[in-house]
């Protein structure tokens, strides 16, 4: 065959087979969801969706994305995302659906080995869910909440003798930080049975901390460059993904990580004591132990202390509910609703409703945990509600959820669904109410996706928001620039959120 120009023609005929092959793929994957609106570029290519992911705002692309062109749009060539709650239910409660391999593979922290959270296969995730919902309910671990106590108490004790302002002096605290010390210290403590004593030393202890931050950007900039393949690729993958022989980034906090759960396994004990014990008790052993210890870490720390300060942030920032909240302390306390030495109860916490409500709404308006958390089509499709109309949602293709899109549905919550107002949950239309609770719960997953560690993460925000209320008050040092808040992989890295805290008398 004659060449073209000086190449020769098996090269030409190759590389125009190859053109070919790529057009015809991009034509077929634009197809299957040519009746999904989005922006233009998304037709056809992944840039949109992986500068959000670089720039680390997904949460607020996927907002403007659904906001513009509707509860189910296109964010991608073979992507849909979806902002109606009744349809995310449906897709997580039907058969057939399952985590999409590109997003849930890209959060693997070690090489080739899946956890709770990043386990594809639905038999495989729901066995192991079974094996550790007994430890992340609190069923067998009986000292959980005096755990959360002890921490609490550190962390109250932390900040008055270290960081308390007055009209003399101005203590800058970076909030963010110590709240992180915090759930990282009451997780290692309920979870790995001894905590990283980072209160008390008021210190980043090994550099866990940075390390997990590390180890996020690294990994989101992977998934956002389409390179997280490579970290899990045959043999190359090793020598690329991280080892607890790394100096830095995950490996540098597996290896804190596992020497713990090492640690704690050369103790055994069949009492009923902490995580750990129950997913030993359970069945997990071994590598899968580390890793799900690795998992709990990570997660239980980052989503927990994000839920924390957002809502510290809006209630500082709003005199009319700090005002509000602190009278509901105060009352409490007052007539005996919490004691007046010591540390309020979980159970009694429950019982305030402005408490609740403004940790309900500040959990609203900034989802602690935010991306797109991909599901793929049943090969044959399916047909969901929208509006009250079908809609055909294409085997081989894959959805998603926008979290801002959603918790800020004028349609769910109203005309101003994007202000802080925590007396919105006071609603009296019932069916209004109901539909904006069953709404407000998909912050924490649904149905056998649901977040393991709710329980845990509801008892230690409602304690920790009565404790600073009730003992300080607070004032951002730089009200135009509150904090520095970046999403990697959905988890949220929030730091210097600069605060004077000033002792308070009642």
């Amino acid at each position: 065959m004659e060449g073209f120009a000086g190449v020769p023609g098996s090269i030409v005929l190759l590389a125009g087979g190859l053109i070919s092959f790529f057009a015809i793929g991009r034509i077929v994957t634009y197809a299957r969801l040519r009746a999904f609106k989005g922006p233009f570029l998304t037709n056809f290519t992944n840039w949109p969706h992986r500068k959000a992911l670089f720039q680390q705002r997904c949460q607020e692309w996927y907002g403007e994305v659904c906001e513009k062109y509707g509860p189910i749009a296109r964010i991608a060539p073979n992507v849909l995302i979806t902002s109606d709650p009744d349809v995310w239910i449906h897709v997580n409660n039907k058969p057939g659906y399952k985590r999409s391999e590109w997003y849930y593979t890209a959060c693997r922290i070690e090489y080739r080995r899946d956890n709770v959270f990043t386990q594809t296969d639905n038999k495989k995730h729901e066995a192991r869910r079974k094996q550790m919902a007994p430890g992340y309910s609190g069923r067998e671990n009986p000292d959980l909440e005096q755990s959360i106590n002890e921490r609490l108490q550190e962390f109250i004790n932390l900040i008055r003798t270290k960081y308390v302002s007055n009209s003399a002096n101005v203590v800058p605290v970076d909030m963010a930080r110590k709240v992180q010390f915090f759930t990282l210290d009451v997780i290692s403590g309920v979870g790995l049975g001894k905590t990283f004593g980072m209160l008390q030393s008021d210190s980043d202890v090994e550099g866990y901390l940075q390390s997990s931050e590390e180890g996020l950007h690294i990994a989101n900039f992977g998934l956002a460059f389409g390179l997280s393949w490579i970290t899990q690729a045959p043999f190359l993958g090793k020598f690329i993904a991280p080892s607890p022989q790394d100096s830095k980034g995950f490996g540098r906090m597996m290896a804190t990580c596992f020497r713990y759960v090492n640690e704690r396994v050369g103790n055994p004990t069949d009492k009923r004591s902490d995580m750990l014990a129950s997913f030993i008790r359970h069945g997990i052993e071994g590598d899968e132990l580390r890793s799900e210890a690795l998992e709990q870490i990570v997660a239980g720390s980052d989503t927990t202390a994000t839920g924390i300060r957002c809502t510290l942030l809006h209630i500082i920032t709003n005199p009319r509910v700090y005002a509000k909240l602190q009278q509901e302390i105060d009352e409490a306390i007052r007539d005996g609703k919490a004691p007046q030495d010591g540390l309020i109860s979980h159970s009694q916490a429950k019982q305030l409703p402005y408490l609740q409500a403004t940790i309900r709404e500040a959990m609203r308006v900034w989802p602690p945990v935010a991306n797109v958390f991909s599901r793929d089509i049943p090969p044959e499709g399916d047909t969901v509600k929208v509006n009250g109309e079908d809609v055909f949602l294409p085997g081989g293709a894959c959805i998603g959820y926008s979290a801002l899109a959603m918790h800020h549905s004028t349609e769910i919550y109203g005309s101003d669904a994007k202000a802080f107002r925590p007396e919105r949950w006071f609603e009296e239309d019932k069916d209004k109410l109901a539909l904006m609770l069953r709404t407000n719960e998909l912050i924490f997953g649904h149905g056998k996706f649901q977040c393991l560690g709710k329980a845990v993460a509801q008892i230690e925000i409602g304690k920790i928001v009565f404790e600073i209320f009730r003992n300080f008050d607070m004032a951002l040092i730089n009200p135009t620039k509150p904090w520095i808040a970046l999403n990697s992989l959905g988890l949220f890295t929030i730091s210097d959120m600069w605060v004077q805290v000033m002792e308070r008398h009642v």
